[in-house]
C-alpha cells in the first residue's frame, strides 16, 4: 500500500446555495481508502447520509445509513423479574419445570433490560456537528435528562474501522444506558449472516422467540442485549449478501474481568450486546453502561466515557471475526504467554496412576442381572440419582491407554467390567427400543440404567453409548464376534429410526414410545454412528445413510448456523456437539472424497471458533486465586471453550471448561486450511493450563470456576483428558513432521467433542511401521514445555521419542533416554525432532 493512499484524511465541505432564501447545507465526511462515511444536516439533526465500503476496484452501497443515536434513561433501578413469558413453537410454557438449572438463566434474560423494553428511550440525530481537528469531528446533542458527545476518527493503523468515543454527562439523577449510534442498518433482505458470537449465528430471522433465543435457532427478531459473560468475541456482527461486514467491537477492557482481583466476577454485567438497535433494525450495537449494573447509576453532572470501534470491511463473518480476535483482542501476543509447569504427555503418566487406584478414580464394580459391571461414580446431576450414578466416558481412551502401558491394572480390572457395562447398556430384548443403549447412566441402588434428565432414550445416544464405544472397542477388538452383533443390532435400530429426509427424532419417551422434543430440530451428528457401523460392518446401507443424515444436517445446521446440543440437563443447548460435528464431516469426507462434506467440515469447524472465549487479552497482571498468586494468563478464559453457552449454557455461571477436546481437530483443520486460528486456538486451550490441574492427580479441574479442584464429581472425565491431550499431541506431530509421523485414527469420542482414538493399529514414524507406548522409564526431559511421544517400530527394534515444542519460544533442554547420559537439544517455536534409539 502507498503511503499516501494510506493517509486518512477528512473533508469538511460547506456549501452556499446560489442565491438568497437558499438554505445552506452543511456535510461532514470521514474517509479512508477502504471506507466513506458522510453526515449531512437536516432538520432533524447531522444524519448519516452515505456509507461506503471499497470492494475490489469499486464502492459497495449495501449498508442503510442512519446514524441514529438512542439513549436510554429511568429514575428507578430496572426490575430482575422476567418481564414477559414465551412459548415453544409447538405451544406450552418454554422452559419447563424440570429445567431447575435454566429457570434462573432465562429469569436473567428474560428481564425488560435483557429484552430491550426498560426505561425511557431517547432517539435523535445530534443537533450539532463540526470539526474539531484533522480525521476527527464531533456531534453533540441535548436531551432533557443528559447531554451526549461524540468523537469519530478514522483508525490509522486499520482503515477499515472508525473510533468512537461517547460521553454522557446527565441532567438528572438516575439509571442511563448510551447505546452506540445506528451507522448503518441492514434490510432483512439484505441479511447474508448475523451473529452475536457465542450466543448465536445464522442467516435468516426466526419468528419463534424461544427457539431463536435460547438456541440460536435462527437470528433474534428482538433487539435482546446479551451479556458479555457468554459473548465469545465481543463483536457483534452482520453480513450482507454483498459480501461486507459491519461489526463493532469494545475497546479491551470495558468488558467484565471474569476475575477482576480475588475472586470470581463472571456474572458482572458491564457492556450490552445486540445485533439490533432499540428499534429492531439489524445494526450491531453496544449498551454502556447497562441500565441498573456498573456504572449505570448516575449523579447530575457525573460524566461518563466509553470507547469502541465499528469495522466495515470486505469479506465474511471470519475475515471480521479474526480482525477482532487478532488485531483488537491480541490473540497472538496472549499465546506468545503461555507456558507450560507440566508437559502434556506427564499428565497423561500421572493421570494413569489415577485411573488404575480405585479409591482415587471412584471405580465401582456392581452386579446387574448376574454379570459384574464397572464404572465410576457420577455425582454431578442425574434424575432419580441418590449419589449413586455411575458412568464410563472415553472407551477409546480407556482401551489405548491399557495397551500402550501394557497395565494388567486395566487390562484386568478395568476393560472387562468397563465391557460387561456396554453390553448391559443396551436393549436386546423385542421392542421399539431393541439396539438401543437405555441409558448412560447406572443407578446402583435402583439397578437401573437411566438418562440424564428424564425416561427418555434419544437416536443421539444410540449413536454415542452403542455405536461409538462398540465401534472403538472393535478397533482394538476386531474379530469380536459378539460386539459386532450388538453393533450391528444398533445400527439397524438408527436406520429404521432415520426419518425420510434423512434426520431423527431428538428422543423418544421411554414409556409411550412417542417423539419428545418437538420444538427443535435434530440439528447434531447422529449421522455418525452410521459411519461408524459402515467401517467396522461394511454394510452399503450404512454408508448410504449415513451420507442421507450428512446432507440434511449440512443444509439444516451447517449453512444456516443452527446446531442442538447433547447435555440433557442444559435441555440440549448448544455445546460441543458443534465441534463434533466438524469432524464427522471430515471423516465422511474421507470415506467417501466427495468435497462438499470437506468444505462442510471446514465451515462447521469456523462457525465453532464462535465457542472459544477471545477475552479479555491475558497479561502478567498479579491475582490472587484461592490464596495463591498467579498471573493473569494463567487463569485467562482466553483460549478456553463452552461446554455449552448461550443465555442457557453452564458458561453464564461456571465459565468455559478445560476439556479441550476439539484441540486436535482444529490441528487437523490448520493443516487442511492453513488457516492460522485454528492452529492458535488449538495451542491456546492446551497449552499452560496448569493453574487448573489438580497437582496430586494431574487431572484438571472441568469448569473454569473450580480452578484446580481436580475432577471433584467427574472422576470419569479423567479418560476424556487422557482422550484429547493424545489426539492433540499426535494431531501436532503430524503436522509438524509434514505427514513423516502419522497413526490411524479411530472415531471420536462420545459427547464432549471431536476428539479421536488411537493406539488400536500400527502408525508410520519416518516409513517405519510403529506402535504407540507409554514407559515412564524410556525418556525424562527437564523442561515441561517440551512434550513427547514414544513409539516402538514393529519389525525393526527401534524405540522413537518424538519432541514437540509445544510454546511460542524456542526451548533449550535435557534430553535422557533410558540410563544413556543426558544429551543438550534445542527446539525452536512449535518446533519439533524425532530421536532414534
Amino acid at each position: 500500500m502507498q503511503p499516501l493512499r494510506s493517509i486518512l484524511y477528512l473533508i469538511i465541505v460547506c456549501m452556499l446555495g446560489p442565491s438568497i432564501g437558499v438554505r445552506a447545507q452543511k456535510v461532514l465526511q470521514l474517509s479512508s481508502n477502504h471506507l466513506q462515511l458522510e453526515w449531512k444536516s437536516t432538520p432533524q439533526g447531522w444524519q448519516v447520509q452515505k456509507v461506503l465500503v471499497k470492494k475490489g476496484n469499486s464502492w459497495d452501497s449495501g449498508l442503510t445509513p442512519s446514524g441514529e443515536y438512542t439513549l436510554l434513561f429511568t429514575e428507578e433501578k430496572p426490575s430482575g423479574e422476567s418481564a414477559q413469558t414465551f412459548e415453544k413453537i409447538t405451544g406450552g410454557k418454554f422452559p419447563e419445570d424440570n429445567y431447575h438449572y435454566q429457570r434462573e438463566q432465562w429469569k436473567e434474560s428474560t428481564t425488560s433490560v435483557a429484552l430491550n423494553t426498560a426505561g425511557k428511550a431517547y432517539h435523535f440525530f445530534p443537533t450539532s456537528g463540526k470539526l474539531v481537528g484533522k480525521n476527527h469531528v464531533q456531534f453533540r446533542h441535548e436531551t432533557e435528562v443528559a447531554t451526549v458527545t461524540t468523537d469519530w476518527r478514522v483508525d490509522q493503523q486499520f482503515p477499515t474501522d472508525v473510533l468512537v468515543t461517547q460521553t454522557i454527562t446527565p441532567k438528572r439523577k438516575g439509571y442511563f444506558s448510551l447505546a452506540s449510534p445506528s451507522v448503518a442498518t441492514v434490510a432483512e433482505s439484505s441479511m447474508g449472516w448475523a451473529s452475536v458470537p457465542g450466543y448465536f449465528q445464522g442467516n435468516y430471522l426466526q419468528d419463534n422467540f424461544a427457539k431463536a433465543y435460547a438456541y440460536g435457532h435462527g437470528v433474534p427478531r428482538l433487539p435482546v442485549i446479551y451479556r458479555e459473560r457468554c459473548a465469545s468475541t465481543l463483536a457483534p456482527l452482520v453480513s450482507t449478501r454483498t459480501g461486507i461486514t459491519l461489526a463493532i467491537i469494545p475497546e479491551p477492557g470495558l468488558a467484565r474481568d471474569p476475575w477482576k482481583r480475588d475472586k470470581i466476577t463472571q456474572t458482572d454485567w458491564h457492556v450490552g450486546l445486540s445485533h439490533m438497535n432499540r428499534k429492531g433494525q439489524l445494526s450491531p450495537t453496544l449498551y454502556y453502561p447497562v441500565l441498573g449494573e456498573h456504572e449505570s447509576s448516575r449523579e447530575v453532572g457525573k460524566a461518563l466515557s466509553y470507547n469502541f470501534r465499528y469495522s466495515l470491511m470486505e469479506g465474511d463473518w471470519f475475515k471480521s471475526l479474526k480482525h477482532a480476535i487478532y488485531d483488537i483482542y491480541k490473540f497472538g501476543e496472549g499465546l506468545q504467554l503461555r507456558q507450560s509447569k507440566q508437559s502434556l504427555m506427564s499428565r497423561i503418566e500421572q493421570m494413569h496412576h489415577y485411573l488404575t487406584d480405585p479409591q482415587t478414580s471412584m471405580w465401582n464394580v456392581e452386579e446387574f442381572e448376574g454379570t459384574k459391571i464397572g464404572a465410576q461414580s457420577y455425582l454431578g446431576g442425574v434424575v432419580g440419582s441418590q449419589k449413586d450414578a455411575m458412568k464410563n466416558s472415553d472407551y477409546g481412551a480407556m482401551w489405548m491407554l491399557a495397551h500402550a502401558t501394557a497395565d494388567p491394572k486395566l487390562t484386568q480390572q478395568v476393560l472387562p467390567y468397563a465391557h460387561n457395562f456396554k453390553l448391559k447398556q443396551q436393549q436386546t430384548e423385542d421392542g421399539f427400543f431393541r439396539g438401543a443403549a437405555v441409558g448412560q447412566y447406572y443407578l446402583a441402588k435402583r439397578k437401573k440404567f437411566v438418562e440424564e434428565w428424564g425416561e427418555v432414550v434419544e437416536p443421539m445416544g444410540l449413536t454415542y453409548y452403542t455405536m461409538l464405544d462398540l465401534g472403538n472397542i472393535l478397533l482394538f477388538d476386531p474379530n469380536n464376534q459378539e460386539l459386532k452383533d450388538r453393533l450391528r443390532l444398533g445400527a439397524e435400530l438408527l436406520l429404521k429410526w432415520q426419518k425420510p429426509d434423512g434426520s431423527w427424532a431428538v428422543a423418544y419417551d421411554r414409556h409411550s414410545e412417542q417423539e419428545l422434543f418437538k420444538d427443535v430440530d435434530d440439528l447434531r451428528p447422529t449421522f455418525y454412528g452410521m459411519i461408524v457401523a459402515y467401517r467396522v460392518l461394511k454394510d452399503p446401507r450404512y454408508l448410504a445413510a449415513a451420507r442421507k443424515g450428512a446432507d440434511w444436517f449440512v443444509k439444516n445446521a451447517v449453512e444456516t448456523g443452527a446446531f442442538l446440543g447433547v447435555c440433557g440437563d442444559a435441555r440440549y443447548a448448544p455445546d460441543f456437539a458443534t465441534g463434533q460435528s466438524a469432524q464427522a464431516l471430515l471423516d465422511l469426507y474421507e470415506l467417501t472424497n466427495e468435497k462438499r462434506y470437506k468444505e462442510a467440515a471446514i465451515t462447521a469447524a469456523k462457525i465453532y471458533t464462535g465457542s472459544i472465549y477471545t477475552h479479555p487479552i491475558p497479561t502478567r497482571t498479579i491475582k490472587e486465586v484461592n490464596g495463591i498468586q498467579r498471573e493473569d494468563w494463567e487463569i485467562a478464559q482466553s483460549g478456553l471453550s463452552f461446554e455449552h453457552g448461550g443465555i442457557f449454557g453452564s458458561a453464564t455461571r461456571h465459565g468455559p471448561i478445560q476439556l479441550a477436546s476439539h484441540a486436535g481437530m482444529f490441528i487437523r483443520m490448520y493443516q487442511l486450511t492453513g488457516e492460522p486460528l485454528f492452529a492458535d486456538m488449538a495451542r491456546a486451550a492446551a497449552i499452560g493450563r496448569d493453574a487448573f490441574v489438580d497437582p496430586k492427580t494431574s487431572v484438571a479441574s472441568y469448569y473454569w470456576n473450580a480452578m484446580n479442584r481436580g475432577a471433584g464429581p467427574y472422576p470419569h472425565h479423567a479418560w476424556w483428558q487422557v482422550g484429547w491431550i493424545t489426539d492433540y499431541l499426535l494431531a501436532e506431530a503430524e503436522l509438524r513432521s509434514k505427514g513423516k509421523i502419522s497413526f490411524p485414527r479411530g472415531f471420536v469420542t462420545p459427547k464432549v467433542g471431536p476428539h479421536q482414538t488411537y493406539g488400536f493399529a500400527p502408525g508410520t514414524v519416518n516409513g517405519d511401521k510403529a506402535r504407540l507406548v507409554i514407559r515412564e522409564d524410556w525418556v525424562k526431559v527437564d523442561q515441561p514445555s517440551v512434550d513427547y511421544i514414544l513409539a516402538e517400530s514393529v519389525e525393526k527394534g527401534r524405540k522413537y521419542v518424538i519432541l514437540l515444542n509445544n510454546r511460542a519460544q524456542a526451548t533449550n533442554f535435557n534430553l535422557t533416554v533410558g540410563q544413556k547420559s543426558s544429551v543438550q537439544k534445542q527446539l525452536p517455536a512449535w518446533g519439533m525432532e524425532i530421536v532414534q534409539f
